[in-house]
């Protein structure tokens, strides 16, 4: 920052963090035209281009090539020794990263009318702040600051070079053995990407199964597909200590490892941001406490992203951020909307689920699903393993949903459309969809739907009606 143009006005927005829901935020605010500052202590585009969404696909695709090239085979294609280069492979991934960076660069901003600070962020009252000790007038603030990946308390842990879901992608190759504590969508993705590149990986959960805040059915194909990469999975299992390159589970089993990867959840990041000065309550784990308008105890103040404690996805910050600024500059009160929040595990094969959860479903809602068997598509591509599982309500709209397959987060898109929007199956299965795709088994479970209620004894009286009174209409006019 130069001439430190901070001081000289008072912002009509202050964004602290660069991160999805921070630019996101600037770039809408400023595009209202607002006067925004945005301070970032680190990498502008935050953890999902340097430490998450981005560097996680790249090194999934090299996953899924190697996958592809040993198992071409049943195709009639004969891939002849398939050969990994742990270098290039991490290099590729940080292609990816600097590929994507300029859209999310200090200069992009700038483009967009917002100035920049480079340098750390400090509340020192409701409507002041500083930026290195520089003083900051703001009429309004958006905080915007993300989460960190935690560190579980594990004897041993702090004489280990552990890794995280953030150091991970510093690494130079690949390692030989890799250990992973916690199958939540990272751990599953991780270790399955890395397993495909010929690291042998061992998987630990100290749930009874992994991925357990999705559908059972869905973690049981997952599970199985892990194991068929090689993964070793170990559910139902605690970490006692670390020792002597070694994980010790508290059952005594040693799994060896030559490097160890930590995801087992993460932190908002609010500490040191002054926030006690600035009136912003926080709760019990340090999430900024906002109402369904994004506004703070303060209310001056919004807070957007992870750091809300809101469902810690990109998706989630992005529409966060532009309804945080929507809201503070033209002094609007959107509320955010959770009740359709799409998640998506981008393992082999993909878990994708929104809405109201299938596993276990409400007196007064069915469950409506088909296997993915069933589609032809998963027939021509030999990739059978998967479903669709629909959760309906009484009035026949689709209150959930859960894919399994490939690309399943694409074919989520329209079920999460029909949950927002209060579709009924009969409109999706009134709806032509091409063929042949991944997606069909979800139109057909909507089909099977209407199907059995046509099935009914009252549907099927009027049906009858209908095509005695047509039967007579025809008759009636020979």
């Amino acid at each position: 920052m130069t001439r430190n143009p901070t001081a000289r006005r008072t912002w009509d927005l202050l964004v602290v963090g660069a991160g999805t829901a921070g630019l996101i935020g600037a770039q809408t605010a400023a595009g209202l035209g607002a006067r925004v500052l945005v301070v970032e202590s680190g990498g502008f585009g935050g953890d999902c281009l340097w430490t998450g969404c981005v560097p996680s696909k790249a090194l999934l695709a090299a996953g899924a090539a190697a996958a592809g090239a040993r198992r071409a085979a049943r195709f009639g294609v004969h891939v002849d020794g398939v050969r990994i280069d742990g270098a290039e492979v991490m290099a590729a991934v940080r292609r990816a990263i600097t590929t994507i960076e300029p859209v999310d660069s200090p200069d992009a901003l700038r483009a967009a009318g917002v100035t920049v600070a480079v340098g750390t962020a400090r509340f020192t009252g409701p409507r002041t702040a500083e930026i290195d000790g520089r003083p900051v007038r703001f009429r309004q603030a958006l905080v915007a600051t993300g989460a960190a990946p935690v560190l579980p308390r594990i004897a041993g842990l702090d004489a280990v070079d552990a890794l995280t879901t953030e150091t991970v992608w510093e690494l130079g190759t690949l390692p030989a053995r890799l250990a992973v504590v916690g199958a939540g969508a990272s751990g599953c993705e991780l270790a399955q990407a890395f397993a495909r590149l010929g690291t042998e990986v061992a998987l630990v959960e100290s749930a009874d199964r992994i991925l357990p805040g999705e559908d059972p059915a869905a973690s049981e194909v997952l599970l199985e597909a892990l194991r068929a990469d090689g993964v070793d999975v170990r559910t139902g299992a605690t970490v006692d200590r670390v020792d002597d390159g070694r994980l010790r589970l508290t059952d005594g089993t040693p799994i060896a490892f030559d490097r160890l990867l930590l995801t087992v959840g993460r932190r908002p990041r609010t500490e040191g941001l002054g926030l006690t000065a600035a009136g912003v309550d926080v709760d019990e784990r340090g999430h900024v406490v906002v109402d369904a308008t994004l506004a703070t105890s303060n209310r001056r103040i919004r807070a957007a992203g992870d750091v809300t404690g809101h469902p810690p996805y990109t998706h989630v910050a992005g529409v966060h951020g532009s309804l945080a600024a929507t809201n503070a500059v033209l002094g609007l009160r959107r509320r955010v909307d959770l009740s359709a929040v799409p998640r998506v595990t981008y393992t082999h094969p993909e878990i994708a689920a929104v809405g109201e959860p299938t596993g276990a479903v409400a007196d007064d809602r069915r469950l409506v699903e088909r296997p993915l068997r069933s589609a032809d598509r998963s027939v021509t591509d030999q990739d059978r393993a998967g479903f669709s599982r629909l959760v309906v309500d009484g009035r026949h709209r689709v209150r959930g949903a859960t894919v399994v397959g490939p690309r399943a987060g694409e074919a989520l898109a329209e079920l999460g459309l029909a949950v927002s929007q209060g579709l009924t199956t009969g409109d999706l299965a009134g709806s032509m969809h091409a063929y042949p795709t991944f997606a069909d088994p979800q139109w057909n479970a909507a089909i099977r739907d209407v199907r059995r209620r046509l099935a009914g004894p009252v549907a099927r009286r009027v049906l009858a009606g209908l095509v005695l009174t047509r039967r007579a209409v025809l008759v009636a006019r020979r």
